[in-house]
């Protein structure tokens, strides 16, 4: 009997696992449909999109839509294609991801482990930062470009990333170094270490899971902003997705819909590219935070 029923348990885990399976099987090609058809129209000409075969394959298959988007599509005056406008996300979200990512560590650093009055309400000043919408900080953040006359360049883009992403990053450092042993921090200031010597050679080393967190969120979030990119870009200084906007909303001549479609992929391959090669760090390192002990 007992046999019995575990064969029919094990079974019941069998038929329940394939189904959870196909389920989710179900749920990732609906998730990636619209992806496959904006890569096969991408991969056509012209002719076979406006002839009402989307969803075909390419009879006539070209690289020719992508050569376009990235070198010669008609962008602003020039037929620059997206080239220099991914140069300027690079530029731009490279050393806000960085200079973010390392301003929120320090402050997790001293909010853990140098405690002080005050500490709590700056902490939470900083998360509070966190849900202010970007629509609010749009004429202040503008004023304060100009003072510094940094408007309507990548600079200003940079500054503006690194001011907004630092509440974020924070809360993942502190979160973080909540659980880190504070008697190693202790031990350290006896054998005579001073502030950023902890930093740099204890606690820094010791968080590469959150690092990788901080950094794919705020590379995400920059990469993929559109907002603050066309109220504090200009011209050639634009970054990559308001470039995206103006190739598609091009109202002169004929519409290619297999050059948009190529440019749209090329503005997502970062993002992608981080996630599909990074993607099991970030739930390893919000997991590293979440308990402490």
């Amino acid at each position: 009997m007992a046999v019995a029923s575990t064969e029919t348990a094990i079974r019941s885990s069998n038929a329940a696992r394939v189904f959870i399976y196909l389920v989710l099987l179900l749920f990732a090609l609906f998730y990636l449909l619209p992806f496959g058809i904006m890569l096969v129209n991408s991969l056509k000409p012209l002719s076979e999109i406006t002839g009402g075969n989307m969803i075909a394959l390419p009879q006539d298959w070209t690289i020719a839509p992508w050569l376009s988007a990235w070198s010669t599509a008609q962008i602003g005056v020039e037929p620059t294609g997206l080239r220099p406008y991914f140069i300027n996300s690079i530029v731009m979200a490279v050393p806000a991801v960085v200079l973010s990512t390392v301003v929120g560590a320090l402050n997790g650093y001293v909010l853990t482990k140098w405690h002080f009055r005050g500490a709590t309400i700056i902490f939470g000043l900083l998360l509070f930062s966190c849900f202010i919408p970007f629509q609010i900080v749009l004429i202040p953040m503008a004023r304060i470009l100009g003072i510094l006359d940094v408007a309507g360049t990548t600079t200003g883009l940079i500054l503006v990333h690194f001011v907004y992403g630092i509440g974020f990053t924070t809360l993942y450092f502190r979160n973080y170094y909540a659980a880190f042993p504070t008697e190693l921090v202790r031990a350290a200031q006896i054998d005579g270490a001073g502030f950023f010597q902890i930093f740099w050679r204890i606690m820094l080393p010791s968080s590469g899971p959150i690092i990788a967190v901080s950094f794919i969120w705020q590379f995400t979030n920059i990469w993929n902003d559109f907002l603050f990119g066309a109220s504090f870009a200009s011209g050639g200084g634009a970054p990559m997705t308001v470039a995206l906007n103006n190739l598609v909303n091009s109202s002169t001549g004929v519409r290619e819909y297999n050059v948009h479609f190529a440019g749209a992929i090329m503005a997502a391959a970062p993002t992608l590219l981080v996630y599909i090669v990074a993607g099991r760090y970030f739930v390893r390192g919000l997991m590293a935070g979440s308990v402490k002990g």
